[in-house]
């Protein structure tokens, strides 16, 4: 089976997609409206939610009987109401999260690199999503009904936090007492950490996965806790530490850059930071003491669908993924 789709989102990632989806004969259209399938992947909610259900949205615009299929990280209760939307305006959804397994590999959507979680009340649009995504996804698992694909990235995403900045600060443990903090002496409890590791230790900040797209990452699966009651220190540390990261100028470095945040200053100015850029960080009266200060022009905010607010612009002051309710 081959056809037309279009593609709307992150642009490294909707590299990967087309170079899986040419591979199979598909051909791909700028106007998304007459596309016989549609990919998405945006880290914002506010933009996921924007290029669905504007005015001139995906669910009014495309062609009847399209094939949806979303691979960003989102909340199973969007992901529920954007399917039933979808199904009244005779679209076909498919939910697809994106899982980068290593996120510290520079060509970090290679195929091999990328699993996803397919979820879908239509088992018809299921089986054709799957064909799809498994032109650029390694791993691909059915996770079962609608909502349950984002219940297992979320979970995902806690495990790559954990491992990363564990990698982080054992390094910096290491250092700091004096150790040659090399990767071949910090000892590595899982292959993820060994390879955060060698990329900690030679500063390798490069990547496709940036520090940007693990905040999305992050901010997704701190709201579904959220939604369910549940308060995950872990989660929200890492995500602290990724929001002061982004402000000094670290947004579009790889994970392995939070190692700088535990280094001297100089190692910081090395590197392109600015810590001058947190200096109302600290100031804000959370406890957390990071607030985000400056914008991005790439898809929108992290607001859990509420208004953009000018003060916060990447939105983690109260909403998507924002300080826990709890």
């Amino acid at each position: 089976m081959s056809g037309t789709f279009a593609y709307l989102g992150n642009a490294v990632v909707g590299s990967a997609v087309a170079r899986g989806l040419e591979s199979l004969g598909w051909s791909r259209s700028d106007d998304a409206a007459a596309a016989d399938a549609v990919l998405t992947y945006f880290t914002h909610a506010g933009a996921l939610e924007d290029a669905y259900f504007e005015t001139d949205g995906l669910v009014k615009r495309a062609r009847e009987g399209a094939l949806l299929v979303d691979l960003s990280p989102s909340t199973p209760s969007f992901i529920r109401e954007l399917s039933a939307v979808a199904t009244v305006n005779d679209l076909r959804f498919v939910e697809a999260p994106i899982v980068v397994a290593d996120p510290s590999m520079a060509e970090a959507f290679a195929r091999e690199n990328v699993q996803t979680y397919l979820a879908s009340d239509d088992e018809g649009a299921l089986g054709e999503a799957e064909a799809l995504v498994k032109s650029f996804a390694a791993t691909v698992t059915k996770a079962g009904s609608c909502g349950m694909a984002q219940l297992a990235k979320a979970a995902c995403t806690a495990q790559v936090a954990a491992q990363v900045l564990g990698a982080v600060e054992s390094h910096a443990l290491f250092a700091t007492a004096g150790a040659q903090a090399k990767a071949a002496s910090v000892p590595a409890q899982s292959p993820l950490a060994e390879r955060m590791l060698v990329s900690v230790s030679s500063d390798d900040f490069e990547g496709d996965y940036t520090v940007e797209l693990f905040m999305g990452d992050v901010a997704a699966a701190m709201t579904v806790a959220d939604d369910e009651g549940l308060i995950l220190p872990q989660l929200e540390a890492t995500m602290h530490l990724l929001e002061v990261l982004a402000v000094i100028g670290g947004a579009d470095m790889s994970p392995a850059a939070l190692t700088l945040l535990y280094r001297d200053e100089q190692a910081s100015a090395d590197n392109g930071l600015d810590w001058t850029r947190a200096a109302g960080l600290f100031n804000d009266g959370h406890n957390h003491d990071h607030q985000h200060e400056h914008g991005h022009d790439d898809e929108g905010e992290y607001d859990d669908f509420d208004d953009y607010d000018e003060d916060d612009p990447f939105g983690f002051a109260g909403g998507f993924g924002g300080y826990s309710a709890n």
